[in-house]
């Protein structure tokens, strides 16, 4: 990412730190990612917000380049059960276990999903989807 991009990555993320509805966020990362397709995080963020959006089978194509990207992120992994979770495609349980296998290894994660997932329920709430994946992963 170019300096341009970084910077509207970070207002975009500014954005939605200060409550802008997931929908209105949508274009912003389709630009990120069309400008940096090789920047892990603006597909993670993007899987997200289809999320959000009810969007799932996007989602899962998303969440499935974040993953080729960086298969260490455990977010992205996240994003990407709850995308195969809403689709119902096979192969949750793998994403899981190494979400599991970072935070037995980098506990202080735990804080951050902990945020992702309580966001993600104040956004969406009775989320069925995450509400397993955070049941799952005990968070």
């Amino acid at each position: 990412m170019d300096a341009t991009q970084d910077s509207l990555f970070q207002q975009a993320m500014a954005r939605y730190q200060d409550g802008v509805p997931a929908e209105d966020l949508l274009g912003d990362f389709e630009t990120i990612t069309a400008a940096a397709p090789r920047q892990s995080a603006g597909w993670t963020c993007l899987t997200w917000l289809q999320l959000l959006c009810d969007q799932p089978d996007d989602a899962l194509r998303s969440g499935r380049m974040a993953i080729k990207l960086n298969p260490q992120d455990p977010q992205a992994r996240i994003n990407l059960c709850l995308a195969m979770l809403e689709t119902k495609a096979k192969g949750v349980r793998d994403h899981i276990e190494v979400v599991q296998q970072v935070l037995a290894v980098a506990p202080e994660v735990a804080g951050d999903l902990r945020e992702s997932i309580d966001d993600g329920l104040r956004r969406r709430p009775e989320w069925p989807a995450l509400l397993k994946v955070k049941a799952w992963l005990e968070l």
